[in-house]
């Protein structure tokens, strides 16, 4: 493509409301994708295998959503609708690298009975723009998928297998609070491995940020030990005398002080390990809900 031309589609591309659509092409003959998806049976879990390899691939489960399942012979076509540039950008990325055949693979072979020798084809659509062929340039990439407007919801069949995933995430983890069954016979995870459960909602996992630091320190009070002691479980930084040490170094500094002093030891020696998931669940083993819920930004109930 001529230069000119690009900058101009990339100035077109300029604006405030960042919302594009992508068709992404799926092909393998061991199984069948196509005759997995016309499939009843099977329609579920390969959908399930479409939903994690996205997940993976954009960094979470927010920016974007499955508008509709193409039955496009020889190809199944799943249509995505972006709402964020920066989840439509990692998805790219991820494309570019090989990276979206590679996790839907292992994500099918976990999901799908007979994928062990999956052989995948995948192309990339935006319109009649073949964005196989502009990967070098995700700028353009980003561009064309703008250029496509998204015209439609999702349609029944999404919202039933949607609805279909929630109800399992939500058994998962109910079965999991009884009888755990021997592992060899145990399912792969619902849960996407970047995200986590909270009163039966689905939560995108992230290290810590300062910006949670200091909301965890300005709410926490007088039960930041109790935090410490659950945290110690799992971190070897806040065993022993850690907690009380800190209680007694910093006593005249405040409790803002001593919280944030805690949340610093537990990021320093867990480093990519402390995450925003594995505090909220802490904090909801401890039944501090109302702070798991400031964390998360959640608006308190009226």
């Amino acid at each position: 493509m001529d230069k000119t031309v690009g900058k101009k589609m990339t100035a077109n591309c300029v604006g405030d409301q960042w919302a594009g659509c992508a068709f992404l092409f799926l092909q393998s003959a061991c199984p069948d994708l196509l005759s997995a998806y016309r499939d009843r049976d099977k329609k579920f879990n390969l959908f399930r295998v479409i939903r994690l390899t996205l997940s993976d691939t954009a960094g979470g489960l927010s920016g974007y959503e499955i508008l509709k399942l193409h039955d496009a012979e020889p190809w199944l076509g799943v249509e995505v609708k972006f709402v964020e540039e920066g989840a439509c950008r990692r998805f790219l990325e991820s494309y570019s690298t090989g990276s979206v055949q590679q996790l839907f693979v292992q994500h099918a072979n976990r999901v799908l009975p007979m994928a062990a020798d999956l052989g995948m084809q995948t192309e990339l659509k935006a319109g009649d723009k073949v964005l196989d062929d502009y990967l070098n340039d995700l700028e353009l990439c980003l561009c064309h998928i703008r250029l496509i407007q998204p015209v439609r919801l999702p349609d029944d069949e999404v919202c039933q297998l949607e609805q279909k995933l929630r109800s399992l995430f939500l058994s998962d983890r109910s079965s999991s609070q009884t009888t755990q069954p021997p592992a060899s016979k145990q399912e792969a995870p619902s849960v996407p491995s970047n995200c986590f459960l909270f009163q039966e909602k689905l939560f995108d996992d992230r290290q810590l940020t300062p910006a949670d630091h200091q909301r965890f320190a300005t709410n926490i009070g007088r039960d930041w030990k109790k935090v410490g002691h659950a945290l110690q479980k799992t971190c070897r930084a806040l065993k022993g005398p850690a907690i009380d040490n800190l209680a007694y170094e910093y006593e005249r500094d405040g409790l803002y002080e001593q919280a944030y002093q805690l949340l610093s030891r537990f990021i320093q020696a867990e480093g990519k390990g402390a995450r925003l998931g594995r505090l909220v669940n802490v904090l909801e083993e401890i039944k501090l809900i109302g702070l798991a819920e400031i964390m998360l930004d959640i608006p308190p109930k009226e």
